[in-house]
């Protein structure tokens, strides 16, 4: 039977979006009133994604549940001299974090976190193992690899998988498949987290503030400069973890800073892991980019990537201009950069190099 009208959802939710959206952004006019926002918004945005409830957590727990068993499982040293290692951290009895951590030839100039997205088998294509068919496809479809890429640099680069992906699958996408291998269970999980007032994104950024104790208590990676660079999910990680933890000094977001509205309100059929019980109603993306502020950051562009939504790079300027103004209220507007690459959703390395060099080798880079 032909349907000739349906009444579904989506101009009733745009409505609503426009009457209620970003009701917290930053209306102030000095480096003050923006610092004291920024400590208002980091604590509802912990409260919001679930983040503080499970540090907290871990406090009601006390050292009983925490394991920090680090097991290495893997390690081979590459051509050009790279140690790359599998690792496996244990936080807990219950949770695990895999991970590639790759370290260069000569000393290391600095570390970076390099965190992994949609469609890439999480650590396995930003540490750049190109022996798996379906992997080096990723790779050289996306960029995928700058994990290996900040080794060649110099630094070490820890790379984890994040929940849902690579040896973190949930049970629905677990396989040796080639399309099991670049799924991931981001849905299951939403669906098991929400109820219980957490999200994906709140535990992708839990585990990445419990590895920084990891890296911290045991001293084996300088994080003096810590530095956090991601693409398209893992952009998304990155925004949230750069937000949250202070202890993350620069950062490179790629292939993720637009507007909710075009990008995941009308784009609804977006991963579950971007979606987060209340948020739109506090911040908009741009919004929670300023609490990045004054911290150096990289944000990263391409000018036909689908998921800027239908008005294109526009979308994406608006959401940096609101940064811009919160750089510019603390006198750092240099910190601030914006890339512009052409073409679809892809991971360009090019400027990485640079804004390390000049952030990410000294210190006081604030």
């Amino acid at each position: 039977m032909h349907v000739s009208r349906y009444y579904d959802s989506l101009d009733e939710m745009l409505k609503r979006y426009d009457r209620v959206s970003a009701k917290d952004r930053f209306n102030g006019s000095d480096a003050a009133e923006l610092a004291k926002w920024q400590s208002k918004e980091r604590e509802s945005l912990g409260k919001l994604t679930g983040t503080k409830r499970l540090l907290e957590d871990d406090g009601k727990l006390g050292n009983k549940a925490l394991r920090y068993d680090l097991e290495k499982t893997d390690c081979e040293t590459l051509s050009d001299g790279i140690i790359r290692s599998r690792l496996v951290l244990g936080i807990d009895k219950l949770n695990y974090i895999p991970m590639y951590v790759l370290e260069p030839a000569d000393k290391p100039k600095g570390t970076v976190l390099a965190l992994g997205g949609h469609q890439g088998a999480g650590s396995y294509s930003v540490a750049g193992v190109s022996d798996i068919p379906i992997v080096k496809e990723k790779i050289d479809f996306f960029g995928y690899d700058y994990g290996l890429k900040l080794a060649r640099l110099g630094y070490t680069a820890i790379c984890p998988d994040p929940r849902g992906f690579a040896d973190r699958r949930d049970a629905a996408v677990q396989g040796d498949d080639a399309k099991d291998w670049i799924a991931c269970s981001c849905r299951n999980i939403s669906n098991m987290a929400i109820p219980m007032g957490l999200s994906v994104i709140g535990l992708c950024v839990y585990d990445c503030i419990k590895l920084i104790d990891y890296m911290e208590l045991t001293g084996e990676w300088n994080t003096d400069n810590l530095g956090c660079i991601g693409f398209s999910g893992g952009g998304m990680q990155t925004l949230f973890l750069t937000a949250l933890e202070p202890r993350i000094k620069l950062a490179m977001i790629s292939g993720y800073m637009y507007g909710y509205r075009d990008s995941l309100l009308k784009l609804n059929n977006n991963c579950s892991c971007n979606y987060v019980p209340g948020l739109w109603e506090h911040l908009d993306m741009g919004d929670i980019g300023c609490l990045i502020a004054p911290r150096p950051v990289l944000i990263q562009s391409c000018e036909s990537d689908h998921l800027n939504g239908e008005r294109g790079l526009v979308n994406v300027y608006e959401q940096v201009d609101i940064m811009r103004k919160a750089y510019a209220l603390f006198g750092k507007e240099a910190n601030l950069r914006h890339d512009i690459r052409p073409g679809g959703h892809k991971f360009h390395s090019e400027p990485m190099e640079g804004f390390l060099k000049e952030y990410g080798e000294r210190e006081g880079s604030n």
